[in-house]
């Protein structure tokens, strides 16, 4: 398809038919992602094909979790775990329990991938600035997003997650991760049940300005 096309109309699929996906798309569409920029072309992403319903199962059952407290604290008006205050702090109770069609059903869903940086080939610019740091992720979320394209242009769909990041130590041993690298995402990937197409996005002068970010409306 062509790749305005792409852009604008590859949306986040959360929920996906039983068909499967044969593992030569999916070499395919790895093939395509792998040439994402990434700094130095170090190209420090790593993909684990997750299959194993056992090993499935132990990470869906580790987001679990941490998606009911993502849900509480949006619940609760704030932005869920923001590196500005107030945090997620602010829930004075445990959370519950909320459906999720991908953690729910990760044993059935066509493709997981769990994808991991090799902090050792990834430069972070702003690792000595007084705040968390994230300049790394322009090295390997680039990775990500092809691959999400490369799934629209076959007619399918997926979405890009964190959940997992924040149960890195749990998740490391389950994995084999290995020291120096860091749980950047979990993709979830198949045919899609409904393809989102219909983008709602801010437009470009409510987040672009000219010469500094108090200057003027950027606009044709």
């Amino acid at each position: 398809m062509e790749l305005a096309d792409a852009i604008r109309t590859t949306g986040s699929v959360r929920r996906f038919t039983d068909e499967p996906v044969d593992d030569a798309t999916l070499h395919a569409m790895l093939d395509d992602a792998r040439f994402a920029p990434s700094g130095g072309n170090r190209q420090g992403w790593r993909v684990v094909v997750v299959r194993d319903p056992q090993i499935r199962a132990t990470l869906g059952r580790l987001m679990r979790p941490v998606w009911d407290e993502y849900v509480a604290i949006s619940a609760s008006g704030l932005t869920p775990f923001t590196s500005v205050a107030p945090g997620p702090s602010a829930l004075t109770s445990k959370p519950g329990a909320t459906p999720n069609d991908l953690l729910d059903g990760i044993v059935d869903i066509p493709v997981v991938l769990v994808i991991a940086a090799d902090l050792s080939q990834v430069a972070m610019m702003d690792k000595d600035l007084d705040r968390p740091a994230i300049t790394g992720g322009g090295s390997i979320y680039p990775f990500c997003w092809n691959l999400l394209l490369a799934a629209r242009s076959r007619g399918l769909g997926g979405v890009l997650t964190t959940f997992l990041a924040r149960a890195e130590p749990e998740a490391a041993g389950v994995l084999g991760l290995p020291d120096t690298y860091a749980l950047a995402g979990t993709i979830f990937m198949g045919h899609p049940v409904h393809q989102p197409t219909r983008l709602n996005r801010k437009p470009v002068d409510e987040f672009t300005t000219v010469d500094r970010f108090d200057g003027e409306a950027f606009t044709p």
